[in-house]
């Protein structure tokens, strides 16, 4: 079975400020925490620690690092909502996507352009 990843909306926008700026020191992620996203200092370590025991960060002598790519968090993340909201159904979560606004031309281009990749590969 996948691990779930249940990031909140809290980790994911720490997670970001890591992936945009690692390594970085615990202060200064405390310091960008607070200018981007107006959290206190015991606020950022909260989410910090949390995220280490997720498997997600790594603090090791007050360096702040990623232990998972922001691209494989996107890739845990779009699973579950797969598998939770759409019984793990890609298509219905497609059709359900485009029934919510429009895609660009280059947009489905480059869907397509995955998609056949994807056949190319099996």
């Amino acid at each position: 079975m996948e691990q779930e990843s249940n990031l909140t909306n809290a980790d994911w926008r720490l997670m970001d400020i890591v992936w945009d700026h690692e390594p970085l020191e615990s202060p200064e992620l405390c310091h960008l925490a607070e200018e981007k996203l107006g959290w206190k200092r015991t606020t950022t370590y909260t989410v910090i620690k949390r995220l280490c025991e997720k498997g997600y960060l790594a603090s090791e002598a007050s360096v702040v690092t990623s232990r998972i790519a922001r691209q494989e968090a996107g890739k845990r993340e779009g699973g579950q909502l797969v598998n939770r909201g759409f019984k793990g159904s890609l298509p219905a979560f497609i059709a359900a996507f485009l029934e919510g606004g429009d895609i660009s031309g280059e947009e489905a281009a480059q869907i397509e352009k995955l998609l056949q990749e994807y056949r190319g590969r099996s």
